[in-house]
């Protein structure tokens, strides 16, 4: 059986949740961009996997690293506890390059809130666990960025 996102059976609801006509975007075309975005492997996050990659470090990609918490890190390098994170500009409120929306102003005001507050606990936590958490802004050169993740590493390795 076919469903589509307008079908108002329970059977349609378990795998659409909410209608476009109950979604938070503002028109059908936002809702349509915004299930777009890619939540891995984007221009940035593949810029400073690469830039990492030539500088001789190997890490994993997009895992949790504190299993029990729901949360994943762009490069994680296990032996090392760190924990990197590329946070970009719009999502995360980077206080060069955040633009405040003009349509749906506080949901998106909210949202962008509420993920700065999830940053601060993810750093938080990793802490507690013996974990570097490494914040790296969209807009920042990945070589400069993965020198920077490469001496972290280095330094929490023991080595030069």
């Amino acid at each position: 059986m076919l469903f589509t996102a307008t079908d108002k059976t329970a059977s349609a609801r378990r795998f659409y949740p909410a209608s476009v006509a109950e979604s938070w975007a503002s028109s059908p075309g936002v809702r349509t961009c915004m299930q777009a975005n890619k939540g891995r492997d984007t221009k940035p996050e593949l810029a400073l996997r690469s830039a990492v990659h030539a500088l001789g470090l190997r890490y994993r990609v997009g895992i949790r690293p504190l299993k029990q918490v729901r949360r994943t890190a762009d490069l994680v390098f296990t032996r090392a506890k760190v924990a990197v994170f590329l946070d970009g500009c719009f999502w995360h409120g980077c206080p060069e390059h955040h633009a405040v929306a003009a349509t749906n102003a506080q949901f998106w005001a909210d949202k962008v809130e509420g993920n700065r507050l999830r940053d601060r606990d993810t750093d938080r936590r990793l802490a507690e666990a013996g974990w570097l958490s490494v914040r790296i802004w969209e807009h920042e050169d990945p070589v400069e960025a993965a020198r920077r993740v490469k001496s972290i590493v280095d330094e929490r390795r023991g080595s030069t």
